[in-house]
C-alpha cells in the first residue's frame, strides 16, 4: 500500500466505517426489496436509506419520521400543482417555484429535523411533477411509487439501524448542563461575597461552552417526546445562565451577602455531585430569600432556580415544574429565510423559463437537481463551499452511472441482474463516505448514481442522451453554487451580520413601541439565544474587530433602558423637560444603527435629566450610554 493510501486509510474512523458499510448494505437491500415489490423506481428506496440513516438511534427515528412526512406532503403538493396547471409547462413551473420558495422560507425559519422535513417537502413536489412530464398521464402511479419507495427505504433504514445501533447511555449534555450551572452559581457567589467573581478571565469561555451546548440541544431532543421535553428544559436553563453571565459582566456593586453566597456554593456543590434535586432547589430558594436586598440578584437566582426545577424536577414525587414560556423563546432567522425563498423561487423561475422556451428533454432533471440544491443546503453555514463538494461527488456519480449503464448492464439478461450489477457501484461509496475529507461529496456520488440508474429492461436511450442527463444533473449544483455565491450570498460572516442586524432592528422597533415593556421577558430570552448563535457564527467567520458578547451586552443595556423609559412614559408623572429628554433618546435609538454616538449622547442627557426624580433609572441610562459608546461597530453592522 502506498504512503498516500496509508494516510487516507488512517484518516478513516473505524466506527464510522462500520456505519457506512452497514448503510450501503442496507441501501442494496432496499433496492432489492423495492424491485421485488414491483416498484417502478426501486433506486429511490436506496437513496432514502442513505438520506435517513443516522449513527444514533434517536436521530435515526426522528429523521425517518420527517423523511416520510416531508415526502408525503411534497408528493401531495406536487400532484396538486400538476392537476391545477393542467400539466402545461409554464403554469407548472410557476406553481412549483412558489411552492419551493415557501418551503425554503419555512425551512429556514424552523429548526432541526423539522426544517429538514419542510425542505424535503419542497423538492419532493418537484420530483413528482418534473418526472411526470416524461410520462404524462401517469401522475397517480408516479406519486404512489414515490411514496412507496420512500416508505420501503425508511423501513429498512429503521430496521437495520435499530438492529445494529446500540442504545445510547446517559447523554453527556446532562452532566455538562449541571457543570455549567454550578460554575455560574459560583461566580454569583463570588460577587455576593464582595470580592472579584473571576468573570473577566472566564466569561467568554463559559459563553462559548453554552453556545456549543445549545447547538447540541436539538440532537439531544430527537427521537421521543420525553427527549424533546428534556431539550426544552435544557434550553431554558441555558437562557437563565446567559442572563446571569450578562449581569455579571456589568461590574455593578452589590451589598455583600455572605449567607446567600454560601447557599449558592451549596447549590453548586449539589449540582456537581448529582445530589437530589430537592437539595439543590432548597439551597437556591434560600439564596434568593437572603438576596432580597438586591432585587436584580434575587431575580437572577429565581430564574436559574425555576429553569433547573423544570429540568431536574423538584425532588421526591413532585413533577417537573412547567417552564416559563419566555425562556423557550429562540432566534428565528427571518432575514436568511427571506433570502433563501427569493433565491430558490428566482432560480426555478429562470431555469423553468429556459426549459419552457427550449423544450430541452433533460430540463426536468435540471430543475429537479437545482430544487434540491437551492433548498436543502440553504440552511448550511456556507452553502457555496458545500456546493463545490456536491459538484465533485455528483461528477463521480455521473461517471459511475455511465459506466454502469454502458459497461455493466449490457451483460445483464434480466432486471434482477441489473439490480445486482448496480450494487458494486453503490458499495464503492463506503471508504470515501467514512473519510472526513470526502464524506460530503461521497453522499452526492451515490445520490447522482442512483438518480441516473433505473434498473429496467429494455435499456433505452443512446450514450449521447445519457450524457445529456448527466450534464443536466451536474448543472444543478453548478447553478446553485453560482446562486449561493452571487445571489444574496450566504456564509458565516454574512449570517453573523444578519443576526446582528436582527438584534439592532428589534431594538429600534422597541424604541418606537410604547407597549414594548409588556414583552420584555420574551425579548431578553430571544437576545440570550441570539448571543449564543452570534458566538457560533463569529467563531466560524473571518470577521475581526467586533466582540459579539460585548455587542450583545450593549444591546441588552440599551434595550433595558428602552423598556424602562417606555414604562416611565406610560406610568410616571415626569416634568416636561424629562419627558422631552426621554422622547429624544427614544427617537435617537430608533436610528441607532446609523448614528450610535448620537443615541449614546441622548441617553446621557436623559440620564442627567432623571438624576433627581428617578436615580435608579438614571443609572440604567448612563450604563446604556457607556455600553453604546464602547461598541459602536456592532451597531453599525446593522446599517
Amino acid at each position: 500500500m502506498s504512503r498516500a493510501l496509508r494516510r487516507a486509510w488512517h484518516g478513516i474512523d473505524p466506527q464510522r466505517l462500520r456505519f457506512c458499510l452497514r448503510t450501503a448494505l442496507a441501501a442494496c437491500l432496499a433496492l432489492l426489496v423495492a424491485w421485488l415489490a414491483g416498484l417502478e423506481h426501486p433506486q429511490w428506496s436506496a437513496m432514502t436509506v442513505f438520506a435517513a440513516s443516522q449513527p444514533a438511534r434517536n436521530m435515526l427515528i426522528e429523521k425517518s419520521f420527517f423523511r416520510m412526512a416531508g415526502t408525503l406532503v411534497g408528493t401531495v403538493a406536487g400532484t396538486l400543482v400538476v392537476l391545477a396547471s393542467g400539466a402545461e409547462p409554464l403554469p407548472l413551473v410557476i406553481g412549483l417555484s412558489v411552492w419551493l420558495g415557501a418551503c425554503a422560507w419555512l425551512g429556514n425559519v424552523l429548526r432541526g429535523l423539522t426544517s429538514y422535513g419542510t425542505l424535503l417537502a419542497g423538492y419532493s413536489a418537484t420530483m413528482v411533477a418534473m418526472l411526470d412530464t416524461a410520462r404524462p398521464g401517469h401522475l397517480w402511479a408516479l406519486g404512489a411509487d414515490r411514496l412507496l419507495t420512500v416508505l420501503t427505504g425508511v423501513v429498512i433504514a429503521l430496521l437495520v439501524g435499530l438492529l445494529f445501533t446500540p442504545r445510547r447511555g446517559r447523554d453527556p449534555i446532562l452532566d455538562q448542563t449541571r457543570r455549567l450551572a454550578a460554575s455560574v452559581l459560583r461566580h454569583l457567589a463570588g460577587r455576593l461575597r464582595g470580592g472579584p467573581d473571576g468573570m473577566r478571565g472566564s466569561h467568554r469561555g463559559l459563553l462559548r461552552e453554552m453556545a456549543l451546548l445549545d447547538e447540541a440541544v436539538d440532537p439531544h431532543g430527537a427521537g421521543s417526546l420525553r427527549s424533546r421535553r428534556s431539550a426544552r428544559a435544557i434550553r431554558a436553563v441555558i437562557s437563565a445562565l446567559v442572563s446571569a453571565l450578562l449581569w455579571l459582566r456589568n461590574d455593578r456593586a452589590v451589598p455583600p451577602t455572605p449567607a446567600a453566597a454560601d447557599a449558592l456554593e451549596a447549590a453548586a456543590q449539589g449540582l456537581e455531585a448529582s445530589a437530589p434535586p430537592a437539595e439543590v432547589m432548597e439551597a437556591l430558594a434560600l439564596a434568593a430569600a437572603l438576596s432580597a436586598s438586591c432585587p436584580e440578584v434575587r431575580d437572577i437566582i429565581l430564574g436559574i432556580e425555576g429553569a433547573l426545577r423544570g429540568h431536574l424536577g423538584g425532588g421526591g414525587d413532585q413533577p417537573r415544574a412547567p417552564l416559563p414560556r419566555h425562556l423557550l423563546t429562540v432566534h428565528r432567522d427571518w432575514i436568511g429565510a427571506r433570502h433563501a425563498s427569493f433565491r430558490a423561487t428566482g432560480i426555478m423561475l429562470l431555469l423553468g423559463g429556459v426549459w419552457v422556451l427550449t423544450g430541452w428533454p433533460a430540463g426536468p432533471y435540471l430543475l429537479l437537481g437545482t430544487s434540491v440544491m437551492a433548498t436543502l443546503f440553504s440552511t448550511w453555514e456556507n452553502p457555496a463551499w458545500i456546493m463545490q463538494q456536491v459538484l465533485i461527488g455528483q461528477a463521480f456519480g455521473g461517471l459511475a452511472a455511465v459506466a454502469c449503464r454502458w459497461l455493466a448492464w449490457p451483460m445483464a439478461g434480466s432486471e434482477l441482474m441489473l439490480v445486482f450489477l448496480l450494487m458494486p457501484f453503490i458499495l464503492l461509496v463506503v471508504p470515501p463516505l467514512a473519510h472526513p475529507r470526502t464524506m460530503f461529496g461521497a453522499t452526492d456520488y451515490v445520490m447522482a448514481l442512483l438518480l441516473l440508474s433505473q434498473p429496467a429492461l429494455p435499456l433505452r436511450g443512446t450514450l449521447a442522451e445519457h450524457l445529456s442527463l448527466v450534464l443536466a444533473v451536474l448543472a444543478g449544483p453548478m447553478i446553485a453554487l453560482l446562486a449561493f455565491r452571487f445571489i444574496l450570498p450566504a456564509d458565516a460572516g454574512r449570517r453573523m451580520r444578519m443576526l446582528a442586524r436582527s438584534m439592532v432592528n428589534e431594538l429600534q422597533a422597541m424604541a418606537g413601541a410604547p407597549d414594548a415593556a409588556h414583552d420584555g421577558d420574551v425579548w431578553r430570552a430571544r437576545l440570550n439565544h441570539r448571543l449564543l448563535a452570534l458566538l457560533r457564527w463569529s467563531e466560524k467567520s473571518a470577521l475581526r474587530g467586533t466582540a459579539p458578547d460585548d455587542g450583545a451586552l450593549a444591546v441588552l443595556a440599551v434595550g433595558s433602558a428602552v423598556l424602562r423609559m417606555q414604562e416611565l412614559r406610560a406610568r410616571a408623572q415626569l416634568p416636561a423637560g424629562s419627558t422631552r429628554a426621554i422622547d429624544a433618546a427614544l427617537s435617537r435609538i430608533r436610528s441607532v444603527s446609523s448614528r450610535p454616538e448620537r443615541a449614546a449622547a441622548a441617553l446621557a442627557r436623559a440620564a442627567a435629566r432623571l438624576a433627581a426624580e428617578a436615580p435608579g433609572e438614571a443609572r440604567l441610562l448612563r450604563e446604556a450610554s457607556a455600553a453604546l459608546r464602547s461598541s459602536p461597530a456592532f451597531f453599525r453592522l446593522a446599517a
